[in-house]
């Protein structure tokens, strides 16, 4: 009897073949029940892993697109308070021209 090396399952001979069975048919294994069991066993947690994995991955993707829109959302504002500041340096400029102004007036007077 010749034994696999990944696992201690042997095959044994068991002759020719009989009339109703081909070279091309493979053998039929028996379980035992306790065999099946841990085998349903283990799809039963293969099936639930795959279950939780999914599902993580449906909720990682609606975090990131939420993660998303606020992205969006913040790079509106920024880019409108970016706009607010430059418009307000520049207000800034033109105020300090008139003041500067004033004050080379104010110096002309005094002389």
């Amino acid at each position: 009897m010749p034994e696999f090396p990944w696992g201690k399952e042997t095959v044994e001979d068991t002759g020719p073949l009989h009339r109703n069975q081909s070279a091309a048919e493979p053998e039929t294994l028996a379980l035992s029940s306790d065999d099946f069991s841990a085998r349903e066993e283990r799809v039963s947690r293969a099936v639930g892993i795959v279950r939780r994995e999914r599902q993580a991955r449906a909720e990682a993707q609606e975090r990131a697109g939420q993660a998303e829109a606020q992205v969006r959302e913040q790079t509106i504002l920024m880019e409108n308070l970016q706009k607010e500041l430059n418009a307000m340096r520049a207000e800034r400029d033109h105020v300090r021209q008139r003041v500067d102004r004033l004050l080379a007036q104010l110096n002309m007077l005094e002389l």
